[in-house]
């Protein structure tokens, strides 16, 4: 039962992936692509990291939710930097 679960979680979580890879590519802007990349990786991530909780000890678990949780906030940074970067700019051009 386990085993069903841990592969459930993890083909969703690679779906998310895959999902989020379209959305990259299929975009026209830059914003719609981040926010379509950045919310299908986190969930992505977060499935593999359900699915994979059951078969880690302790120690392998609370590893495998700090990589989860860094992942989010170094996509969270990483993201508004982006958003910043692409945002058109009013006033005069040097």
């Amino acid at each position: 039962m386990i085993d069903a679960f841990t592969a459930v979680a993890v083909c969703a979580g690679a779906f998310f992936f895959l999902a989020g890879t379209v959305g990259l590519l299929r975009f026209p802007d830059a914003p719609s692509r981040i926010h379509a990349l950045t919310k299908a990786d986190n969930l992505g991530l977060g499935l593999v990291v359900v699915g994979l909780l059951p078969h880690a000890g302790a120690l392998g678990a609370a590893k495998l939710v700090a990589v989860w949780l860094l992942a989010q906030l170094a996509a969270t940074t990483v993201t508004q930097l982006l958003g910043r970067a692409t945002r058109p700019r009013s006033g005069p051009t040097p």
